[in-house]
């Protein structure tokens, strides 16, 4: 009688790019983000939960590259005919869905924050994983400065929240708005404004270079 072969016995093993969390992590994660959403409630900002898994579809534009929606993102299809589905890789294009989806039920400006786990399949490095946690607030359906002042401020106060002292981090801001505003209050010639502006285009895109 032939011996029946045995089944081999699965590795015990995370795979690359994920790791475990015990206990003590995990309670810190916690007391971490609850002192943000703490401070996101105080400036009247609203919470929302959304499927860790949203269609190709709607993530769109968001997508690494939308003619290869496994690239970048854990991705898969229901079937031969079905929708692409992958796996959030960030809470702002779900955010964008939502938005689209509710719009006519939600207030103007919608106010929000989102917290939770998004994946990416990218090559894992020290310190990059494929699961980790985003604390995200936006404001949509307003064009005013004063959003981005406000977000601006929070992120100040969240990031004391949790510890970290004042002139220990860099808030950057991506408004030109915001920059040309600076250079008009300053500056009075417009031609003076314009070579400001190509001046500080040139040293963003030579930084590090020197």
């Amino acid at each position: 009688m032939a011996k029946l072969k045995k089944t081999p016995r699965p590795r015990a093993e995370t795979p690359k790019g994920f790791r475990d969390y015990f206990g003590a992590d995990v309670a810190e994660r916690k007391a971490m983000l609850d002192a943000i959403a703490k401070v996101y409630h105080l400036y009247g900002f609203e919470s929302l939960e959304s499927p860790a898994v949203e269609t190709v579809e709607a993530l769109g534009k968001f997508l690494p590259d939308v003619d290869r929606p496994n690239e970048g993102v854990f991705a898969w299809q229901e079937d031969d005919d079905g929708d692409w589905l992958a796996l959030r890789y960030d809470l702002t294009a779900p955010l964008a869905r939502v938005y689209a989806q509710h719009r006519n039920d939600l207030p103007t400006p919608y106010r929000r924050y989102a917290m939770g786990p998004v994946w990416r399949n990218e090559k894992p490095g020290p310190g990059r994983f494929r699961q980790f946690y985003q604390c995200d607030a936006d404001s949509v359906g307003t064009a005013s400065v004063a959003a981005d002042a406000e977000i601006c401020m929070m992120l100040a106060d969240a990031l004391e929240a949790v510890g970290i002292e004042r002139w220990d981090y860099v808030i950057r801001v991506n408004n030109r708005k915001v920059l040309n505003g600076f250079f008009e209050g300053v500056l009075a010639s417009d031609e003076g404004i314009r070579r400001a502006l190509e001046d500080f285009e040139w040293v963003e895109r030579t930084r590090g270079r020197v």
